[in-house]
């Protein structure tokens, strides 16, 4: 909230992400980060908690730019030390997006596999594809591309 004239101070979402780890919670979920509350989302998720939240962005790549923008705003890192965080921190990018007859769709689900030089390397596990149009909707179907990499903290958590 805003700080107003009664004498209530400003939260933000940096203050409400400080104050839930905390709690020693079993799962953070923040709505959206948009700026320098990224950098605590990644760090939180680099020291063991297990967190969900949204980005705005218009690819899987795009996503990984926007967090490392959204790190330095909060942060003056080197950007290789935020990529390995990044790189380390998040395991699925599920991306969604708007067709051209307005619907939104899950158009592909990645996962990051390591920070390499230069860089984070993804691999998209599924893709949706466009077949046609019918009815003035867009018709698709989805596509493995890969299979997952990484299953260890999956199979630590009791799955696969």
């Amino acid at each position: 909230r805003n700080a107003n004239v009664e004498g209530c101070l400003e939260i933000t979402i940096r203050d409400l992400i400080k104050a839930s780890l905390r709690m020693r919670p079993d799962r953070i979920i923040v709505g959206e980060v948009r700026g320098k509350e990224a950098v605590d989302m990644l760090q939180s998720v680099n020291v063991g908690h297990s967190a969900m939240t949204t980005v705005h962005a218009n690819s899987v790549r795009d996503v990984v730019s926007r967090l490392e923008t959204m790190v330095l705003m909060g942060m003056d890192l080197p950007l290789p030390a935020i990529q390995r965080q990044i790189a380390s921190g998040v395991d699925i990018i599920v991306h969604l997006g708007r067709l051209r007859d307005r619907s939104r769709k899950v158009l592909e689900v990645t996962e990051i596999l390591e920070y390499r030089e230069g860089g984070i390397l993804l691999q998209s596990l599924y893709r949706y594809t466009e077949t046609g149009e019918r009815n003035g909707k867009i018709q698709g179907e989805w596509k493995k591309e890969n299979e997952l990499a990484h299953t260890e903290k999956l199979l630590a958590a009791g799955y696969v």
